[in-house]
């Protein structure tokens, strides 16, 4: 099979996202890399040297600076003639594009898979983690988005692939236009690459409590994460949010404080390598996933676990 993925980045980097998709891209066949932007050279050097790649595609054009799905779409629909599998993370900015290149090349999208069995049979998770579907697909391209956390990172090498630059200039879009982006600044490691993450739920009781948590964490180097049931009282901004409507990680080391362990919050963590739990409440379903549990008061622990680090 000829495989073509489709880079992240931030014109500069390519995004940790695009390497745990280039592994699951490597199981299918020979690889491409499209690296769409605007003067983003960097970015195309890095993606070159990805263990794995045979080939970058580039297409260097304004229209392509801030990620629109309307212009990245058809783009890709040019440029996917010839490949039998079209890859991409499973991220806000794939979860955007994608169904547009499916909706394109009339086929269906294969979601969020997490396992390949073989060409044209996938593994995907389906009710917020709780059933694993086993897809197979007719469709004569494959439209794919892929949960990178179930994937290992590729690497780098020393020998770059060879670039070639694609020209194919979007026509112009007036429905949608770029207005702004919007990033929280952060000391903290970012959550999706994060080999530890601190999460609080509503059991912190309010943003007092998360005041406590991020001490923690900073102890710890880690990132903050929270539960939607945080997050929608208000606790913490919705971009710490863990979960099936949040943000999907699977770091070395997870503590779940305060977070009874709803099926949409496992659905985002639960691939943690170690899942430290602490809860009042001994019959939380956090328990059930957890590799440490503590039925505890997380207020008197806190301080005791901050003194011993």
């Amino acid at each position: 099979m000829k495989v073509l993925v489709i880079a992240e980045h931030d014109g500069k980097e390519i995004s940790s996202t695009t390497f745990p998709t280039v592994t699951a891209a490597r199981s299918l066949g020979e690889i491409s890399i499209l690296v769409a932007g605007s003067y983003c050279e960097e970015a195309v050097n890095e993606a070159a040297k990805i263990s794995g790649i045979k080939s970058v595609l580039y297409a260097n054009d304004v229209a392509y600076k801030d990620n629109l799905a309307e212009n990245i779409a058809p783009l890709v629909k040019f440029v996917a003639s010839g490949y039998d599998a079209i890859l991409a993370p499973s991220t806000t900015t794939g979860k955007n594009f994608m169904p547009r290149v499916a909706a394109l090349m009339d086929v269906a999208q294969i979601s969020d898979i997490c396992e390949i069995i073989s060409e044209d049979t996938f593994i995907r998770p389906i009710y917020a983690g709780t059933v694993l579907a086993k897809i197979k697909s007719k469709d004569p391209i494959k439209v794919i988005t892929v949960r990178t956390t179930s994937f290992e990172a590729s690497h780098k090498g020393d020998v770059a692939a060879p670039v070639e630059k694609v020209s194919f200039a979007p026509s112009q879009q007036d429905n949608s236009v770029f207005v702004k982006l919007e990033k929280p600044e952060s000391n903290r490691p970012d959550l999706l690459t994060a080999r530890v993450i601190v999460s609080g739920g509503r059991g912190l009781k309010d943003s007092e409590g998360f005041k406590l948590l991020e001490k923690l964490a900073d102890k710890l180097g880690a990132a903050v994460g929270a539960s939607r049931a945080a997050v929608d009282a208000g606790f913490i901004s919705n971009d710490c949010q863990v979960g099936q409507t949040g943000k999907i990680v699977a770091p070395e080391l997870y503590f779940a404080l305060g977070i009874s362990g709803a099926v949409q919050h496992l659905a985002g963590m639960k691939e943690s390598k170690v899942i430290v739990a602490i809860n009042k409440d001994e019959e939380a379903p956090i328990f059930e996933v957890a590799d440490y549990g503590l039925v505890a008061d997380i207020f008197k622990v806190l301080p005791e676990l901050m003194d011993s680090i």
